[in-house]
């Protein structure tokens, strides 16, 4: 017991929290810097903007796809290990990439495999900090999200160096070995002690009277315990707030994608167009950690679902700045307002699913929420290289399409969270309005049990919302 309360909260503790960083880092801030190779795979293979933008998609879609399944092998093997799993498959599917003669190859290897893998380290990193943070869990979370802000200001200038001297496919061959470190970062993360547990009376072991359960019924218990079907059906407020992610998210990733491209179609240059990407990450890394201490404040806990739909109608109207100019200075103050968006998105996005679900359902709840997620962002890059083929290579509506997602997606929830706030505030002032029912008939309001005492009355709503 004094060996695991000596490692959470203690010096052992931020040692994690610096693994978790770099993690996030490699991991979470590498998709912003496909775009830098949009336009070298368009003329390596003679592809389309709709068949080279499901290379991004494929890649961003199983980084949140995966979390159901990489729960199960945190809770099989731990953290550690798990971890180091996702570096070697990140690590192999790019190195794999960088000898691909075709874009179906390159799907499969720096897309499915190397997005597998970085679901695998990212979400240990998250899971690990849980572990070891319970009083300063939210400081711990806020920290290790500025390494997601640095991979985003790194990777694109790392990208464009590389790109010059060795082309993409060495480039990726680096890639690799740079994503290798996830296996460092795996390596120190020393599994705590575990907890003591009552010991069997002695005796034979007895086999059991009933056969064990069947592959299907073994597969139905797994959906129910990490896919949270049953929230989705009874709870309204997850409902609104997963439909309207889900929704949302078809316009969210696309300036990461095609903002280069957009820059370098209207004359900026390859350094300055990829230098728009690291202004995003640089301002990321200091405004992420702001906007998650900000949600975590008591005065602004109770809205936090009307603050991140703020936030995301701002990302919205921000993307029509890029329909009006492609000018370099009115892209970087683009970018640096986006960013603002963007960290307020990022910081608050799963602290308001913490609020809507029970603590007990978070982690399934979550599972159906990033698969749910998953499929927006694998549709949503190739939907928008679609628009690009048929309005010979229009970006700007790209932009206004990412801009109508968005703010639709905004309104949406805001009005059916202020529905859902109306409803439960009729309810109680019903309630408190009511009269009080008669000594004959409250009995039938709270009922007693087998030995006369009054029993509660029942509380099985589950349309819960913060408020």
């Amino acid at each position: 017991m004094s060996q695991a309360l000596e490692r959470t909260e203690g010096g052992w503790a931020w040692v994690v929290l610096l693994a978790s960083m770099v993690t996030q880092a490699l991991t979470l801030g590498f998709p912003p810097c496909i775009g830098i190779f949009f336009e070298d795979l368009q003329r390596q293979f003679q592809a389309s903007n709709s068949e080279t933008s499901w290379f991004p998609s494929i890649l961003t879609a199983m980084l949140h796809a995966g979390g159901p399944l990489c729960s199960i092998l945190v809770e099989r093997f731990g953290c550690r290990v798990t971890m180091m799993l996702g570096g070697l498959l990140a690590c192999l599917g790019l190195v794999a990439s960088s000898f691909c003669q075709s874009l179906w190859a390159l799907y499969v290897t720096a897309g499915f495999i190397s997005g597998l893998g970085m679901c695998f380290s990212f979400q240990s990193s998250i899971t690990v900090l849980g572990l070891y943070f319970s009083r300063r869990r939210a400081l711990a979370n806020a920290l290790a999200s500025v390494g997601v802000s640095l991979g985003i200001t790194l990777w694109p200038l790392l990208s464009r160096s590389l790109l010059e001297d060795l082309g993409w496919r060495g480039t990726f061959l680096v890639f690799g070995g740079v994503l290798l470190h996830c296996c460092v970062c795996g390596a120190v993360l020393r599994p705590m002690p575990p907890r003591a547990a009552p010991q069997a009376p002695a005796g034979p072991l007895l086999p059991p009277k009933t056969p064990g359960p069947g592959c299907l019924v073994a597969c139905g218990r797994a959906a129910r315990r990490h896919l949270a079907f049953d929230v989705l059906r009874e709870n309204a407020a997850y409902r609104v707030y997963t439909l309207g992610v889900v929704w949302m998210i078809l316009g969210f990733p696309l300036p990461h994608v095609f903002l280069v491209p957009y820059a370098q179609r209207h004359g900026v240059s390859e350094h300055k167009a990829a230098l728009l990407i690291s202004v995003i990450g640089f301002s990321n890394i200091f405004m992420r950690p702001l906007a998650g201490l900000l949600g975590g404040f008591r005065d602004f806990a109770r809205h936090r679902k009307y603050l991140f739909s703020m936030a995301v109608l701002l990302n919205g109207l921000t993307n029509l700045v890029c329909v009006a100019s492609a000018d370099f200075w009115v892209l970087v103050g683009y970018c640096l307002v986006y960013s603002v968006s963007m960290s307020g998105i990022g910081a608050l996005l799963f602290q308001v699913l913490m609020d809507l679900v029970p603590t007990e359902r978070f982690s399934s709840a979550l599972g159906l929420f990033t698969i749910l997620e998953s499929i927006s962002i694998l549709i949503s890059p190739p939907l928008a290289g679609l628009l690009l083929d048929t309005t010979d290579n229009n970006f700007s509506y790209v932009f206004c399409m990412s801009s109508f997602f968005l703010i639709s997606g905004a309104l949406f929830m805001v009005g059916g969270f202020y529905a859902l706030q109306r409803k439960e505030q009729q309810a109680r002032r019903a309630e408190a309005e009511g009269v009080r029912p008669t000594a004959a008939q409250e009995p039938s309001l709270s009922p007693t049990d087998s030995k006369g005492a009054k029993k509660p009355p029942s509380t099985e709503v589950t349309c819960v919302t913060s408020v």
